[in-house]
């Protein structure tokens, strides 16, 4: 296979090898491509954690009554302005 790198992907190469931390063009690849696995399985680790915790959520749901949204609003509403009272 092979690739080709635009210009800017060329210096970034060229830098990395000039700092002396690398020793080859390949070795700068082969240590990019394991940080893009890294960062897919964590991505992919966090999409799972997201879904358990919808499918938890809506469990929960299931089994709590439901809450009128305005209900909810005015009695936050309520809250900070007797807080304003008692600090003001």
């Amino acid at each position: 296979m092979s690739i080709h790198l635009t210009p800017e992907q060329e210096v970034f190469v060229r830098t990395k090898l000039q700092l002396g931390k690398y020793q080859s063009a390949e070795e700068v690849l082969e240590v990019a491509l394991g940080l893009l696995d890294a960062h897919d399985r964590a991505e992919s680790e966090w999409v799972e954690q997201v879904r358990e915790k919808i499918d938890a959520a809506i469990c929960t749901s299931d089994s709590v009554p439901a809450v009128d949204g305005e209900s909810v609003i005015h009695d936050i509403l309520h809250r900070l302005q007797q807080r304003h009272q008692i600090q003001g």
